[in-house]
């Protein structure tokens, strides 16, 4: 098959594009040209914010499938997928679970209730933005021929947000480690090379629609998952389990500063909770999260321990000091 990925240089895009072109697919990225493309696949470069002069490399061409995971203003979904409906097969939009009007109720699925989006906003929040994309993708290629990936928590190699790398990194530093409880509880997230692929073998059956992607529950737990960072990383950090009142009366932040995690109530049922029936009927596999951890831990090995950071993302996880902090609250002290 011959694809176009919109992006393709980062974490979600460049796990598409390797994974297309282990396939022997023919792989066309168009990007900024921040970040090289990998190996084997073609470059165009351009600007989406730039109007009709940012597109301009996409004018000719065509491809039997396009991948999008763009996050921002739902116009430049619109502006690309309209300039690209006559000449490519099929649109495959990375969307989000965020899409759902909050709160998502516990086990969710893609018939849930949405937030408002528009194809033509501009700068607008993340949700409104993701279903806006959503909007402006269907509007050009028609229903029958656009896929809504709705991913949920992506965790993997080549990861810019920071979640799983600040674990592994804080982990690796060994010593008393803040671990937020109860360990037993069940968290969903999608490996990002998961994803990749149950969405080029859905670009490739021909499947279209909403989809949520992340593992079915039960997959793993906060304790496996921290267990795996430990074993990983060969480190002699000692995992402090805490009670989640515990951790909200000290002050501890979930999600920012203790990523992955969320005591119980709305945010954890929308977050670690969904319905994915329809994405395992349609080929879902999910990995091990000891794969994931260690397939992570050991390309930001070769880093050097520094992850890359989105700019438009804030930074996650506690500093050393605020770590300290907590664990004296929690201690009495």
């Amino acid at each position: 098959m011959k694809l176009l990925m919109l992006g393709g240089t980062e974490f979600v895009g460049r796990a598409v594009v390797e994974d297309a072109l282990e396939r022997g697919w023919e792989v066309t990225v168009f990007h900024r040209g921040r970040h090289a493309a990998p190996k084997g696949a073609r470059s165009l470069t351009g600007d989406r914010t730039g109007g009709a002069d940012g597109l301009a490399a996409l004018a000719g061409g065509s491809w039997d499938a396009v991948v999008d995971t763009w996050s921002a203003a739902p116009s430049a979904v619109r502006d690309a997928a309209g300039l690209l409906a006559d000449r490519v097969g099929r649109y495959a939009y990375v969307s989000s679970r965020s899409v759902y009007a909050w709160p998502p109720a516990a086990g969710l699925a893609e018939d849930g209730p949405l937030v408002e989006g528009s194809p033509d906003d501009g700068d607008v929040p993340y949700a409104e933005a993701k279903r806006g994309g959503e909007l402006a993708a269907a509007a050009a290629f028609g229903a029958d021929r656009t896929l809504f990936v709705r991913a949920g928590l992506v965790l993997g190699p080549y990861e810019n947000v920071g979640r799983l790398p600040w674990w592994l990194n804080r982990i690796a530093r060994g010593g008393p480690v803040l671990a937020p409880g109860p360990r037993t509880a069940p968290i969903q997230y999608v490996d990002v090379r998961d994803l990749a692929a149950w969405t080029l073998d859905a670009v490739e059956a021909g499947l279209s629609g909403p989809y949520n992607l992340v593992s079915p529950p039960g997959h793993t737990t906060m304790g496996e998952f921290l267990d795996a960072c430990v074993r990983a990383t060969g480190s002699g950090a000692e995992l402090r389990w805490t009670a989640p009142e515990e951790l909200v009366a000290a002050g501890a932040e979930p999600w920012s500063e203790l990523p992955v995690w969320l005591p119980p109530g709305e945010t954890y049922d929308a977050m670690h909770t969904a319905d994915v029936s329809r994405a395992l009927a349609a080929g879902l596999r999910c990995r091990p999260v000891a794969e994931t951890v260690a397939d992570t831990w050991a390309w930001l090995e070769s880093l050097g321990g520094v992850a890359p950071q989105r700019p438009d993302r804030p930074g996650v996880g506690l500093s050393p000091e605020r770590e300290a902090e907590v664990l004296a609250a929690l201690a009495g002290g």
